[in-house]
């Protein structure tokens, strides 16, 4: 038996589905996103605890913590709208103005004037606005500016500080250099962070250009033998019957000649034409697998095919159409994560299956409502097998069973 994953370079012998490669990428791109939104949240996060502790350092009122505590939690959250809107965007170039902005900038203008005025410390009345600024989709030339400006501002206000806590407290120590340090290098590891993050979504669109492209030459390629064909013999039709009408008043038994010609041109252009549907038709079941597996990958989706040897023997004419549909099903309606693909020799029959990850359509899925199931299960019946659809919470499956000598 054949087998070829989406992690092989080709054909390779037994059942396994080889080693994740980089179109493992786009299986996991949502759950990158959530690491990449976990990771912000976690570096905002650990700034309130230390605000705390400069404030401890500095002989503050304790009154003042609870306070500072309750704006500092506030303003981190306030920082998950901006992330969903980043993640959300439709524009890759410009700052995009939304609406829904305003409240996360407003709450980090508040958190930052509040906890500034109990602590006396620049660095914590600037940290919230500057970081939330940090998750604005901004241009990627612009972006890095930005950044560079919001980091030499922290450095300003830290030096500020610093010179604040050593003539008040005759001292340097009381002021947390970790606090500083950290509130520093926030801006940058924002800004990395979502970085990679554009760079995965890049190449997510990427893998889906290459499979829609892939599908367009398909399209084009068609379009243009059947233009070819059917433009030949319309221009040798037309001229035909052009010579007919000129010789139908003096010479009308050579006009019906010409007619007889155009006639049997007609048949030429329709038998030309079933020839040509014929050629795409009996394409080997192999290379339909073959075409259905780089169809896949070029989708980003972990696919495996596995096929007997002698599966060029199976009826191409009955389950060619049937990998074809199901496979554009799969890249219509599937999860995207995964799909196996399987034609083995079992008996007198050829079974053929195709098993993806449900996605988000568990009622519909494959079926577009009913028409492309139903589809297949009249091919089925017109071959004498039998069509088996299941479905459950993580896997949808189409499974044909044909006659091997079904037509």
């Amino acid at each position: 038996m054949i087998s070829q994953s989406a992690s092989g370079t080709g054909p390779s012998t037994g059942g396994s589905s080889g080693e994740t490669t980089a179109v493992s990428v786009t299986r996991s791109i949502t759950a990158t996103w959530w690491y990449t939104v976990a990771g912000i949240l976690f570096i905002e996060g650990v700034v309130v605890p230390l605000w705390l502790e400069a404030m401890v350092g500095l002989g503050l009122p304790r009154a003042t913590y609870l306070p500072v505590f309750i704006a500092g939690v506030l303003w981190w959250a306030s920082t998950f709208v901006l992330l969903l809107d980043y993640r959300d965007r439709r524009s890759d170039h410009g700052v995009v103005r939304r609406a829904r902005w305003l409240v996360p900038l407003l709450v980090a203008v508040a958190v930052g004037v509040l906890a500034g005025i109990l602590s006396g410390l620049w660095l914590i009345a600037v940290m919230p606005l500057v970081q939330s600024a940090m998750l604005l989709t901004w241009p990627p030339g612009v972006r890095w500016r930005v950044t560079a400006a919001a980091t030499l501002l922290l450095v300003g206000v830290s030096a500020l500080d610093a010179r604040l806590a050593f003539d008040v407290q005759n001292g340097f120590d009381e002021l947390p250099a970790l606090l500083i340090g950290y509130s520093v290098v926030i801006p940058a590891a924002t800004v990395l962070s979502l970085w990679w993050w554009d760079v995965l979504v890049t190449l997510d669109r990427a893998r889906l250009s290459e499979a829609r492209l892939a599908a367009t030459q398909e399209r084009l390629r068609v379009a243009t033998d059947v233009h070819d064909l059917q433009g030949h013999h319309l221009q040798v039709i037309a001229l035909q019957l052009e010579l007919a009408e000129r010789l139908m008043e003096r010479d009308p038994s050579a006009a019906l000649e010409q007619l007889r010609a155009a006639r049997g041109s007609v048949d030429d252009a329709r038998q030309g034409t079933r020839d040509l549907a014929l050629r795409f038709r009996s394409t080997s079941l192999r290379d339909e697998l073959a075409n259905a597996f780089d169809l896949l990958r070029a989708a980003g989706t972990d696919a495996t095919v596995e096929v007997d040897d002698d599966c060029d023997a199976a009826p191409a004419d009955v389950l060619g159409p049937v990998v074809r549909e199901t496979t554009t099903n799969v890249l219509r309606h599937g999860g995207g994560e995964w799909a196996r693909l399987s034609l083995t020799r079992e008996g007198g029959s050829w079974r053929y299956r195709i098993a993806n990850d449900a996605g988000g359509h568990p009622v519909d899925h494959h079926d577009g409502g009913g028409a492309g199931l139903q589809g297949l299960q009249r091919r089925a019946e017109d071959a004498g097998g039998t069509l088996e659809v299941t479905r459950d919470a993580g896997e949808f499956s189409v499974t044909m069973t044909v006659p091997a000598g079904a037509s």
